[in-house]
């Protein structure tokens, strides 16, 4: 990666960006906070994680002012790394709060673990992840004859209505979308490389070297 690059991590509130920081340091890189569009300027990839409500997030990004940023940065193909709600509000809307829009990057619904199936929710802990295409350069260096174990913690889970974007799937009662690829550039997942250990800070070291 070029020594002057910049990456930004939006500051939508949430309780896991001290991780994402930390991790990035883990890396030898530092984390510029995006807290309104005028961040967007300085920086060459964007890193958008996120833990709690899909309504609180969607409510941040219009107070600071960020959703045209964002969607602006996405419909230019710049580089995304979302997670987990970062990776939800790509989407339209979200059973968690009906009548409230996401950024509608991807048209989708993100829905609810179906609760007559005997899960247990929220989906909590370590999961296998099945690559659907192990060529794409942010899954490099993962092991190659078997499925990663990632760090998932959630209750709803995106619903894409296009199928090939699909990066990965992921089961748990039910076979979702653990992750999607949008272009070269553009990486989202359900799971928390931040807390995935080895495996997962090699996909932002991944994502930050491609």
């Amino acid at each position: 990666m070029s020594s002057t690059s910049k990456i930004g991590v939006v500051d939508y509130g949430g309780g896991n960006l001290q991780n994402v920081l930390n991790g990035l340091k883990l890396l030898g890189h530092e984390g510029i906070l995006v807290d309104g569009p005028e961040d967007l300027e300085s920086i060459s990839k964007l890193i958008f994680p996120g833990v709690g409500a899909f309504g609180d997030c969607a409510a941040v990004l219009d107070e600071k002012n960020l959703r045209d940023g964002l969607l602006a940065w996405l419909e230019a193909g710049k580089p995304f790394f979302g997670i987990c709600l970062g990776y939800q509000v790509l989407f339209e809307s979200s059973e968690e709060v009906p009548g409230v829009k996401g950024l509608g990057f991807l048209k989708g619904t993100v829905k609810k673990f179906p609760m007559d199936a005997g899960l247990k929710v929220p989906h909590m802990g370590w999961n296998t992840v099945s690559i659907k295409n192990r060529e794409l350069p942010i899954w490099d260096g993962l092991a190659e004859d078997e499925d990663p174990h990632l760090y998932f913690v959630h209750s709803f889970f995106p619903d894409p209505e296009d199928k090939s974007v699909i990066g990965s799937t992921t089961n748990y009662g039910v076979e979702f979308a653990s992750s999607v690829q949008v272009g070269d550039s553009i990486f989202a997942c359900q799971f928390h490389p931040e807390r995935s250990q080895d495996v997962g800070l090699r996909l932002i070291k991944n994502f930050l070297e491609a």
